[in-house]
């Protein structure tokens, strides 16, 4: 009987150090995922810098780019530094829709569109906003993973026994309302 009691005491106490130990193991991947999409947005604004160093001496709109990322990377940092994932998030979303419009600014200039460095650096955009939307998406995936799984009975309870380290409430990488309605009311015109 002490035998049965001693094993089902060893298995509650195994299973308890498994599911900390998984969900430390999410946690963390969900951290190192947050990283590589600071790796991106790193990797977007010198893309943008050089760009725009290289379109200078096309136009003006440059100035007005630069600017308007630099403030938003500035808003970015504080709100990480403060740690406002939502405010990081939405000044982030913003300097994207600028990457978007880059391709408008090189139809309005052909000798811009046919400069070799202007282009590679266009495509150099595109390819570090598809990373960077990888990386989003990677991040949220590991997100739900970890929600889905701090919140399923029995691992819940180890939760409940270790809040300030298990219990932690990571915001998703989404789209603005704002951003979500324009797209909803998006209509093809011929």
């Amino acid at each position: 009987m002490l035998l049965a009691i001693i094993l089902i005491v060893v298995a509650i106490v195994a299973f308890i150090v498994f599911t900390y130990n998984r969900l430390i193991a999410q946690i963390e991947s969900v951290r190192n995922n947050q990283k590589q999409i600071d790796i991106q947005l790193d990797r977007r604004f010198k893309v943008f810098e050089s760009l725009i160093n290289v379109v200078k001496k096309y136009m003006d709109y440059e100035k007005s780019t630069l600017k308007d990322v630099i403030a938003l990377r500035s808003q970015a940092q504080t709100a990480k530094a403060s740690g406002d994932d939502t405010a990081r998030m939405a000044a982030e979303n913003k300097i994207s829709d600028i990457a978007t419009h880059i391709n408008l600014v090189f139809e309005q200039y052909p000798d811009l569109k046919a400069n070799q460095n202007a282009m590679q650096l266009q495509e150099e955009i595109v390819s570090t906003e598809n990373k960077l939307a990888y990386a989003k998406q990677s991040f949220n995936d590991s997100v739900e993973i970890y929600n889905a799984t701090k919140k399923s009975f029995p691992a819940n309870m180890v939760v409940s026994a270790f809040p300030s380290q298990l219990n932690i409430d990571f915001p998703y990488w989404q789209l603005s309302d704002q951003k979500v309605a324009e797209q909803e009311s998006y209509t093809v015109q011929l």
